[in-house]
């Protein structure tokens, strides 16, 4: 049977038409928890990696460069054009522009390596209220025949070995909505780290420029204008640019590190200013961000998978 939902691309959609796309319809969507949204799923096959992006992406996150194993973050980079394209279309409620990405859950299976062959699967999975808004999650799949060892693909029924979920927040009023302002999304497989009781010992202080929003939307394709400048950022209620939050959890694992076989969950908790400085903090497999004022921005774990 023909799944009516599936949708085969032959390449990877080009970003800036997509984002400007969303730009152009997002002053005329009013998002609402019960509103419908795409139940597309986009697949692309035959994937390979850009191995220069790769490197530019690694540099910018502090991976180390020229390891075989791609970094357990970068599958959402392959991922983000087939998200683009579904939350920049008509039918997905949340205005593109001002998005928050609130958190983030991976599960990566087994190690995969930068000279794979992958079948990405994209799709959004609900559409639900917030205290502050409404969310909506995005699922992304990776899948290979031999788990990118040899770059083999294989059939559509192929255990993913790769899966994200990642939440996003459009802020609006919440005036008339039925138990919106206490209802908070807890839809993953892996407890909620955002209620650490003890603050984790710090580890190191890292010092954040104003451009690291622009330089990761150059490796990532996340041209959100709120990680951007100043001036673009207080467009959508900011005080200045913020980094995203794939970057932050990024440079975490990148510092933690991470087993072949993991979950890795992160909450994003306040907004992390450009430029400013921020403490790492880590331990028992979990870590923290925190502001020179003590606020945490991030919290996260690494939980490796038993087989």
């Amino acid at each position: 049977m023909v799944d009516r939902h599936l949708t085969v691309l032959t390449g990877s959609p080009s970003l800036a038409p997509l984002l400007a796309r969303g730009a152009l319809l997002s002053p005329f969507k009013r998002p609402r928890p019960d509103a419908g949204f795409p139940r597309t799923r986009l697949v692309l096959p035959g994937l390979r990696v850009d191995l220069a992006r790769l490197a530019a992406y690694e540099r910018v996150c502090g991976f180390p460069t020229g390891d075989d194993a791609l970094p357990p973050t970068y599958p959402h980079v392959l991922g983000f054009p087939l998200a683009m394209r579904l939350m920049s279309g008509r039918d997905f409620p949340l205005p593109l522009l001002g998005l928050v990405h609130t958190s983030v859950e991976i599960t990566q299976r087994r190690a995969l390596t930068a000279t794979g062959e992958y079948r990405l699967t994209v799709y959004v999975d609900e559409v639900v209220p917030h205290r502050r808004g409404t969310e909506a999650a995005v699922v992304t799949e990776v899948r290979a025949a031999d788990g990118g060892r040899t770059g083999a693909v294989g059939a559509a029924g192929d255990e993913a070995v790769w899966e994200s979920r990642s939440t996003y927040l459009a802020r609006h009023r919440t005036d008339g909505l039925p138990g919106a302002a206490a209802l908070v999304t807890s839809v993953t497989s892996v407890t909620s780290v955002t209620d650490q009781r003890d603050p984790l010992p710090a580890v190191a202080e890292w010092q954040l420029a104003g451009d690291v929003g622009r330089r990761y939307g150059a490796v990532s394709g996340d041209r959100n204008p709120i990680h951007l400048y100043p001036l673009t950022a207080r467009l959508f209620g900011f005080r200045g640019a913020i980094a995203h939050g794939m970057w932050t959890v990024a440079r975490c694992l990148a510092a933690h590190g991470t087993p072949a076989a993991a979950v890795m969950r992160a909450d994003f908790r306040a907004p992390v200013p450009l430029p400013g400085t921020v403490t790492y903090a880590a331990g028992d497999g979990l870590f923290a961000l925190r502001g020179a004022d003590g606020r945490t921005h991030v919290t996260g774990g690494v939980y490796p998978l038993v087989s």
